[in-house]
């Protein structure tokens, strides 16, 4: 059973130290500023129920197109921005979620490990989601936040190790928070050979075909389920 523990002058401590280190990623997070912007105005112009479900993150929640239908009947709210990362995502926190009202914020993000030389190692996309939970946490104490898995995917299978381990990470913080929750879905994504099955993605091996957003709906689905009723 998770107990609740006064952290909050643990919290206060973290984001004071490492709010000011986030700065380093300010060249690589300023090509988004246009993307916040677009969210800014259509938080103008549209109004979404108070009980939605606030999805955030990269490409796989950009591209899901039938998410309304899908994830029906929740009500949601998309924001997702194609090759977004942590960083990014810890850079804008506040202009991308405290805008809104929700019963329960969503994550996923997947683009800080892809084998490139400018990876970021699994204890930096740990210290990453703790310095977006706990901003999160300033103004929703104990409004539900749900992680999504890395997904094992063929295109960056080379560095599948690290993210595995990168998900390691995020399931331990999210069993640290009371009221947030690691879904697990690797296990639905890989063949009876162990490796991704191509049949849940896109041409590129990257991206869910309708296969594998149907399959991510009701894995979703069931953590939400119990939680939120």
């Amino acid at each position: 059973m998770r107990r609740l523990i006064n952290t909050v002058p643990v919290l206060f401590t973290f984001l004071l130290i490492y709010g000011s280190q986030i700065e380093q990623y300010r060249s690589d997070v300023e090509k988004w500023e246009k993307d916040i912007q677009a969210f800014e105005a259509l938080d103008q112009t549209e109004t979404y129920p108070d009980d939605s479900i606030l999805f955030v993150g990269s490409s796989s929640i950009l591209l899901w197109s039938t998410i309304k239908e899908d994830m029906a009947p929740y009500p949601v709210i998309q924001r997702g921005f194609g090759g977004s990362k942590l960083s990014d995502v810890a850079w804008y926190t506040k202009r991308l979620i405290y805008p809104h009202k929700f019963r329960a914020l969503v994550m996923f993000v997947a683009n800080d490990i892809s084998g490139s030389e400018n990876d970021k190692s699994p204890e930096e996309v740990g210290r990453l989601f703790r310095y977006i939970l706990d901003v999160v946490r300033e103004k929703y104490p104990v409004t539900p936040v749900f992680y999504i898995e890395i997904t094992p995917t063929d295109s960056r299978w080379g560095s599948w190790p690290q993210i595995r381990e990168a998900n390691r990470v995020l399931k331990t913080l999210c069993d640290e928070d009371p009221n947030a929750y690691f879904i697990s879905t690797s296990s639905h994504y890989l063949g009876s050979d162990g490796k991704p099955n191509p049949d849940l993605f896109r041409e590129d091996e990257l991206h869910l075909n309708r296969a594998g957003y149907l399959k991510w709906t009701e894995i979703i689905k069931e953590a939400l389920g119990p939680v939120l009723g």
